[in-house]
């Protein structure tokens, strides 16, 4: 494994720990206390960030976890019966400025950037909190010394024997030896993580290590290197739960086990050595790309075998992606040829619907693989809502629906702005400033946001609702005319009234705070999410609250689509944007008084689009009755889009266009991608939202 997978698997484990360090933190703010399960798994986090910092020589973040770690032992010998009520809050205020001040660590090591090292006032903080559990005065942060920085060992660290040597003992019979690859370096730290590991199945007291101090000596590497590293059971099950991690650590080259016999009568002549005369020397296997080895070989209580986890990076994934791809337009290709036009072959039929029926399940394979809950992107909201409550003083619940719904990996990483961007504009704009205020409204006096997750087989519809003050058309209104995008002239709807909040720029503060006023929340929505293929929609009523919708693709890959033909060219229109598909007459058609077309459907009016004229597209049909109206819908927008003829459904593989196409803005024209079809022929992928839009500013 090479530095730099070693390095992205710590940042990958660490963000990981942190994600479930936040969210004991959170339920346990709730409760005002910290279940003695949660005390022991803060301290088994803090425990393992400390060794890997330790071990990527990350002195400061060894530090900090190092003393988080010591004052959680001591929660742990004494239960949260130690920390006073009135000491709680601070407890809590600290872990989750620990979260905070790690992740930006952490973004700082992915940026290669470097490590803030003035930590003094944050370690104040965590020493004052560790007085005060023990009921001592407020000890003064020491000097760092020049060595490591986990200069103590943990407190849950075995005892190890006082000699620096290899040998066995009899107190500890059943040992393990480790030797790890040539050249490997770091064989110290390599050694440590294998007791942070054992650590995490086996008593302290029922295990020792020799050398010992290998977490902050490092010239301990050396006796590492020459008489490897032992780990010394009391029983030869431990032993056992110890080998399958050995096998899939990083670096590790072999490994062996020792058996010692107990120490020989006085008159007996001493032995040389006390293990048997041939240990097992077994050849560990190659490490696997992902950690950590807590993932390996382990059994249920009846014998069943636990699901085998692996970690892999997006890239790879993206590779796949794009190879399955190809293999689907290579498929449609063979089978779709103009040679075969008119020919009657039964067992190439066959075939070929095999061959289909195996392209489709690939395509579902790899599209599941991406595809993750949105549940961390949601409890993340949790930590945006509370420190919003403290800072605003306001009292706000946050619900949870639908948070285990699976949406590409991409995607869930693209919708993390806008959803905090909607949280914050409830929690800021919508709330009440006041319990008093929602008391006389006849209202909970603790408000309400809702973020829900709905999977609907095409899409995925995220709605983020409170049951705040709503929207002040009025105010909306009078602040979208002194900015110039509305005219007093006009009389608007509620609708029209709404979508102003989403242009760039606009907000309804008076002030700009820390949280908005400068009229970009809403913006970045709009743009975060049309940006992914999908499309925002607000809801509101004055004193009810206000919901926003936004409609988002479950993957942006492969998407089901109507081919549509306008004279010689072919477009693609996603069927989530389809409503219906009909055929009228030129008596059907309406003009409005700017010679605008117009159809009834329904019990509306909605305006006519015809793709040969607003793409200057040579051929295709002039008259209606030569045509076909498609009707289609995206967030607000409901329009009929007038095309040549319909050419089937078919699955798609989604391809960007040219960078030197983008150049020309052609986005801004309702082109959101193409598609190489079976015949060889590209098909434009139209944005049904960006082509009304693009057409109204005609």
């Amino acid at each position: 494994m090479s530095n730099n997978d070693i390095l992205d698997m710590y940042i990958y484990e660490t963000n990981t720990l942190l994600e479930q360090l936040e969210s004991i933190v959170l339920d346990a703010e709730k409760e005002n206390t910290f279940s003695q399960d949660n005390v022991n798994e803060i301290f088994r986090i803090m425990h393992t960030i400390k060794g890997s910092s330790a071990m990527m020589e990350f002195d400061t973040l060894a530090r900090v976890s190092h003393r988080i770690e010591d004052m959680f032992f001591l929660i742990r010998e004494g239960t949260m019966s130690v920390v006073k009520d009135e000491d709680r809050p601070a407890l809590f205020d600290v872990m989750l400025h620990s979260v905070d001040y790690f992740r930006e660590e952490m973004e700082k090591v992915e940026a290669e950037q470097p490590l803030n090292e003035d930590v003094g006032s944050f370690l104040e903080n965590i020493n004052s909190l560790i007085a005060k559990i023990k009921g001592e005065e407020i000890p003064a942060e020491p000097a760092p010394k020049a060595a490591a920085p986990a200069a103590a060992a943990a407190p849950a660290a075995p005892a190890p024997a006082p000699a620096q040597t290899t040998e066995g003992s009899a107190e500890f019979p059943y040992g393990l030896r480790v030797f790890f690859d040539e050249g490997c370096g770091m064989e110290n730290l390599r050694a440590f993580m294998l007791v942070t590991s054992v650590q995490g199945f086996c008593a302290d007291a029922d295990f020792t290590y020799q050398p010992a101090g290998v977490e902050t000596d490092s010239s301990l590497s050396e006796t590492v290197v020459e008489h490897g590293f032992l780990l010394q059971f009391r029983s030869e099950e431990d032993r056992a739960r110890a080998v399958p991690i050995v096998m899939t650590a990083g670096s590790v080259h072999s490994y062996e086990e020792q058996n010692y016999a107990p120490p020989a009568p006085p008159a007996a002549a001493p032995a040389p050595a006390a293990q048997e005369a041939a240990p097992a020397v077994q050849k560990a296997p190659a490490a696997p790309a992902a950690q950590p080895a807590a993932a390996s070989a382990q059994h249920q209580g009846q014998g069943g075998q636990k699901e085998s986890l692996i970690s892999v990076g997006l890239s790879k994934l993206d590779q796949l992606s794009a190879i399955v791809g190809e293999i689907v337009i290579t498929e449609a290709m063979v089978t779709a040829s103009p040679d075969l036009k008119g020919l009657h072959l039964d067992a190439f039929s066959k075939s070929a619907r095999q061959l289909r029926k195996l392209t489709d399940e690939l395509q579902d394979v790899s599209m599941s693989l991406r595809m993750i809950p949105v549940s961390n992107t949601f409890q993340k909201m949790n930590r945006i809502v509370r420190d919003m409550c403290k800072k605003l003083n306001k009292q706000v619940k946050l619900t949870l629906v639908g948070e285990n719904t699976e949406v590409d990996k991409t995607i869930v990483d693209s919708i993390g702005d806008p959803i905090m961007h909607m949280v914050r504009n409830s929690m800021d704009h919508g709330i009440e400033e006041s319990v008093e205020e929602r008391i006389a409204a006849g209202k909970d006096p603790v408000g309400e946001i809702l973020l829900s997750a709905q999977d609907t087989g095409s899409e995925v519809i995220i709605q983020i609702s409170d049951d705040g003050a709503g929207v002040n058309d009025e105010a909306v209104l009078a602040k979208a005319i002194r900015n110039g995008i509305a005219s007093p002239d006009v009389e608007y709807s509620h609708k029209e009234i709404l979508n102003f909040l989403m242009a760039p720029g606009f907000s309804t503060n008076q002030q700009v705070t820390e949280f908005s006023g400068r009229g970009v929340g809403m913006d970045v929505v709009k743009s975060g999410v049309e940006s992914l293929g999908g499309s925002v929609s607000i809801t509101s009523e004055q004193g009810r609250g206000m919901t926003t919708i936004m409609r988002i693709p479950l993957t942006m890959a492969i998407m089901d689509g109507m081919e549509v033909s306008v004279g010689s060219s072919i477009f693609t229109i996603p069927i989530n944007n389809i409503r219906s598909s009909i055929k009228l007459t030129e008596a059907d058609i309406l003009h409005d008084s700017v010679n605008g077309e117009m159809v009834k459907m329904l019990d509306g009016y909605y305006p006519v689009i015809r793709a040969k004229d607003f793409y200057n597209l040579p051929g295709g049909a002039e008259k209606i009755e030569e045509g076909i109206l498609m009707w289609l819908e995206s967030g607000d927008c409901s329009y009929c889009l007038f095309v040549d003829e319909l050419l089937g459904e078919q699955q798609i593989v989604v391809k960007p266009l040219p960078a030197y196409v983008n150049n020309f803005d052609i986005k801004n024209y309702g082109i959101t991608g193409c598609s190489i079809l079976g015949d060889g022929n590209i098909s434009i992928i139209l944005d049904a939202g960006g082509l009304y839009a693009a057409a109204r500013n005609i």
